[in-house]
């Protein structure tokens, strides 16, 4: 783990859902700049973790902040500065079918800011050629979108206030194997070379080898392991053999560091 500052905390969280116990006294810190991946069998509350951090689910017991703030003690007042710093794209993407492009990206930029109209949409474009999108998609409907350009929307959302930490859930799935490959040399490139500290849930064996600087393996209510791909796949955990058990399989993915080409899907 890098010496620099602790941005994601977890300490003693528990999580029950009646009888369920998801989480039992989990610990996790992400420090500024890494770019980590959140891994797990099904239920072992990789999702909810998620919400948990973003302050979207209160867990049971246990200390989450972000940024430096409390997410479950902090006043309204510093929960909405809080919420200014961060970025989410959701599994799906979660855009507003009923507005267009520019105005899903647009949205938190009227919601969170006092910016003028007449800069909305130079700012706007700015996040789309972020994302690797063209200016003039922005004009589309979320229904004519590709996945790829779905996903590339979703993040350029994401990156409309220029946070300094970036979430993702699943920022694969569903993409073809081209596709997800270009989207994990984007985020490469959004963590290496802009800096973003970068914290996302995946199953995706190619972006794990490819770009995760760091995985974290859930089960069993706490982390189960802790470190560098090599690290994790010689912990002796019968969920994480059987994961990585298909490793020799994978195909090298995109070189880090090269800036993902547009998707034109």
């Amino acid at each position: 783990m890098s010496a620099g500052e602790v941005v994601i905390e977890a300490e003693g969280v528990v999580t029950r859902f009646g009888k369920q116990t998801v989480h039992d006294g989990l610990s996790l810190q992400v420090r500024r700049g890494e770019l980590v991946a959140l891994i797990g069998g099904s239920g072992s509350g990789k999702s909810v973790l998620l919400r948990e951090i973003l302050g979207l689910q209160r867990p049971t017991a246990g200390t989450v902040r972000l940024l430096g703030t409390d997410m479950w003690n902090a006043p309204d007042h510093e929960l909405a500065a809080t919420r200014k710093r961060f970025g989410m794209m959701f599994q799906e993407g979660a855009l507003f079918s009923s507005l267009d492009v520019a105005g899903n990206v647009a949205t938190p930029l009227r919601e969170h800011t006092d910016t003028p109209e007449a800069l909305l949409p130079r700012l706007v474009n700015l996040r789309l050629a972020l994302a690797g999108l063209s200016a003039d998609v922005g004009a589309k409907m979320p229904a004519q979108l590709s996945g790829g350009m779905k996903k590339r929307a979703a993040l350029a959302r994401a990156l409309a206030l220029e946070p300094e930490v970036l979430f993702l859930d699943e920022p694969t799935s569903g993409l073809d194997p081209i596709t997800a490959r270009a989207f994990d040399a984007l985020l490469d490139f959004l963590n290496r070379d802009l800096g973003l500290t970068v914290l996302m849930v995946t199953h995706d064996l190619d972006t794990l080898l490819s770009i995760a600087r760091r995985i974290v393996v859930l089960g069993r209510g706490t982390v189960l392991a802790d470190g560098s791909a090599a690290e994790v796949m010689a912990v002796d955990d019968p969920w994480i053999k059987s994961y990585f058990a298909s490793r020799h399989t994978v195909q090298s993915a995109s070189a880090p560091g090269r800036q993902a080409p547009r998707d034109g899907a």
